[in-house]
């Protein structure tokens, strides 16, 4: 079986005679890979930014294709569409009773290494396994494609947490630092439930390509500027910041206003200065949401069926699963927007 597998910093390599997974519990499936793709998360260990990463993990967790084995306890058939979430949870124990799987005490990632619990193989490959498939697994809608399914993976997912979770609604000011493909989903899911979106980056490239997506897009320097002129009667904005950097949390507090809300949704792997007095003076609320896809599947999956979200105007290169080490190249220096990898030239 054919894979991408981690090597080390900036280093991954496509190996054809990984083993093909298997059943080891009843509640697992085998799942053929129609899509998949490059996370901004995977750049974490290709950048060498976890040092404990071990060489030889076969990587993605974002990830959409067709069961052809399941465990007797899986709801699904041989041949249904399917996408899982990046996150592995148990779906049995209290904490998932709660929604909260990312606590669950057999939480763990794919193709993440052991970061987060046990390691278990990713879905940048032509098959994979999935754990709990009752729980993790989901159907794609016959007007879902695959594509735009393995969003409800870790993106689109993340981004919704961050404007249900901020309380999102109509006539809310909704400022975004990051015009990542997290940052860009929350700015359409904002805009969708009749927010005004400011959005802010540094780099110009991604300014632009933000700008035919969202009205108004400024740099850092002036974010905060116009995010108070646009406040309005909403005084109380709410700023996601969509990066996982020191610099990008601080420009979030300088924006958010009195008593405004910053929810974090970019992934901070290491702990960063905070601007506390800011804060206080402005009485900020200020919450951090990882993105649950088994918690919010059945509305994300409603977004992309209704056509009231499509995430495929993110995607920037679509490239066969061989051509894995360029996608990571070209999406670590930030000439590719999203990388799709296809494993199999299925119609998806």
């Amino acid at each position: 079986m054919r894979g991408v597998v981690y090597r080390g910093p900036r280093h991954v390599e496509v190996v054809d005679d990984l083993p093909m997974p298997r059943l080891e519990s009843e509640r697992d499936a085998v799942v053929r890979v129609t899509r998949a793709a490059i996370c901004g998360s995977d750049l974490h260990p290709y950048r060498g930014e976890m040092p404990g990463f071990a060489p030889g993990t076969v990587l993605g967790h974002e990830f959409a294709g067709v069961v052809t084995e399941r465990g007797s306890q899986v709801p699904y058939a041989v041949g249904d569409r399917v996408v899982a979430s990046y996150l592995i949870g148990c779906g049995r124990c209290p904490r998932c009773a709660r929604g909260w799987h990312y606590h669950c005490p057999s939480a763990t990632l794919f193709g993440y290494s052991t970061v987060v619990g046990d390691a278990v193989a990713g879905g940048q490959a032509e098959y994979v396994r999935v754990p709990f498939a009752d729980v993790v697994l989901g159907p794609v809608p016959a007007a879902v494609t695959d594509e735009q399914a393995l969003f409800a993976a870790d993106v689109l997912a993340t981004a919704h947490a961050a404007v249900t979770d901020a309380h999102v609604g109509p006539g809310r000011l909704v400022g975004v630092v990051g015009a990542g493909p997290v940052g860009l989903m929350a700015a359409l899911c904002a805009a969708e439930l009749g927010a005004t979106v400011v959005v802010c980056d540094v780099d110009p490239a991604r300014r632009e390509r933000a700008g035919a997506l969202v009205p108004t897009v400024v740099e850092p320097g002036r974010f905060a500027a116009t995010m108070a002129r646009t406040r309005g009667r909403d005084e109380a904005a709410v700023v996601i910041e969509a990066v996982g950097s020191g610099a990008a949390l601080a420009c979030a507090v300088d924006a958010a206003g009195p008593r405004g809300t910053v929810l974090v949704v970019g992934a901070h792997g290491v702990d960063v200065a905070f601007p506390a007095g800011r804060a206080f003076v402005q009485e900020l609320t200020l919450r951090f949401a990882v993105g649950d896809p088994i918690r919010s599947r059945d509305p994300v999956m409603a977004l992309l069926r209704t056509g009231r979200v499509d995430p495929s105007v993110l995607v920037s290169h679509r490239l066969p699963l061989t051509e894995a080490a360029r996608g990571y190249e070209l999406f670590d220096t930030r000439v590719a927007d999203k990388v799709i990898l296809m494993p199999s030239a299925d119609p998806c």
